[in-house]
């Protein structure tokens, strides 16, 4: 991922009614006295510090770990060696000494993806290098005791210190919704389940469509949203992927915004790629406007009967049936669309004392494969 905002030209023209599942965020500010000096906002400063990690990350390529924001919001780097140690202090940034480097730590998560794609990974929720930890951090649910479960935390285990193994409640599960028409902003399949809209996008050759989750266009179902409908599936990528495109047909207006549940619309300025640290806000038919701070990125879940996606980014908002596909947003720009959550029954972890584990499908990935560049508010 290229950790940089980038900003689209806006899509126009006539159009459609953009109206489900998408999320908004606070508009512009009111301009302050007339020759007074303006200070930069938090997300100018978020905007510098992705900038800032995008050029480190790459010039130091597989020396760093990672990156991520401290308590501060200021830039710490995970390196092995003193050396590169150096090069972070000399660009700016906080150095954090781990005892692994990239390489050992990527090829751990390799391993353990061949082994969930090739047999299974049982009810084991997730894994990702892990800048904070220098390990590579293996979450599966409290009790697991399952024969293939304990087979894949053995191969996990076998790797040492190269792995921390994290417990916590619920099992991860996609979160689109079966025989729900429920109200809210949704849209529904001809196949019986509903999802969210996540984003309007046009493609490179002028066609009009919005993105979902993978795993609610798997099956090239039909969409409609309040007994109308809006059209049909174009592309799906589901499992490995989680991301979809739908044709939206004449009629209906695509706007660049997203429903925030109660405040006003959050007008899309942008795209931007997953900060490790950096606040999200996610939009959904079921949960709404709910936020939280990204904890990883590229994430491999598995979501159980083999079906497990790679390069997702985790994060602490709230998500919850019906929420696949929404959109996803750091400020007034595009991060992602929902996948799916670790549930109890249903519910967020929050609602039962513990930090959620949401999982989001990168806008840039989608976007990229689609051939097509979003709709600007």
């Amino acid at each position: 991922m290229s950790g940089r905002f980038r900003v689209g030209a806006a899509v126009t023209g006539i159009a459609v009614l953009a109206a489900a599942g998408l999320i908004a965020a606070n508009g512009a500010q009111a301009d302050g006295p007339v020759g007074a000096a303006k200070l930069p906002t938090a997300e100018q400063k978020l905007l510098r510090v992705q900038d800032q990690a995008q050029a480190l990350e790459g010039k130091l390529g597989t020396r760093a770990i990672g990156s991520y924001l401290d308590d501060t919001g200021a830039l710490v780097v995970s390196v092995s060696d003193a050396a590169t140690a150096d090069l972070v202090r000399q660009a700016g940034a906080i150095p954090k000494l781990v005892q692994y480097t990239a390489a050992q730590l990527f090829a751990v998560k390799a391993q353990l993806d061949d082994l969930a794609t090739g047999s299974s990974a049982g009810r084991v929720k997730s894994w990702y290098v892990d800048p904070i930890s220098g390990t590579v951090v293996v979450t599966a649910p409290r009790g697991t005791n399952d024969a293939i479960s304990k087979r894949f935390l053995r191969k996990a285990k076998a790797n040492g210190g190269k792995v921390t193994l994290r417990r916590s409640a619920g099992i991860a599960s996609t979160t689109d919704e079966q025989f729900g028409l429920l109200g809210g902003y949704q849209v529904d399949k001809n196949t019986g389940y509903t999802c969210s809209l996540g984003f309007n996008a046009q493609t490179s050759d002028g066609s009009r469509i919005f993105l979902t989750a993978g795993h609610c266009t798997a099956g090239k179902p039909s969409f409609s949203r309040n007994g109308y409908v809006i059209g049909n599936t174009r592309s799906s990528s589901f499992p490995g992927n989680d991301f979809g495109t739908v044709s939206v047909i004449e009629g209906w207006d695509q706007q660049g915004r997203v429903e925030r549940w109660g405040a006003d619309d959050v007008q899309i300025r942008g795209e931007a790629d997953a900060m490790v640290g950096a606040e999200l806000c996610k939009s959904g038919k079921s949960t709404g406007w709910s936020c939280g701070r990204i904890v990883a990125r590229n994430v491999t879940v598995n979501y159980g009967n083999n079906k497990v996606v790679r390069g997702l980014f985790q994060h602490t908002a709230c998500v919850e049936a019906g929420d696949s596909g929404g959109a996803n947003m750091t400020g007034d720009y595009a991060q992602g669309i929902t996948s799916g959550a670790a549930l109890i029954s249903g519910q967020c972890l929050d609602k039962h004392g513990q930090t959620n584990e949401s999982y989001s499908q990168p806008i840039g990935e989608a976007l990229s494969a689609s051939g097509a560049s979003l709709v600007l508010g």
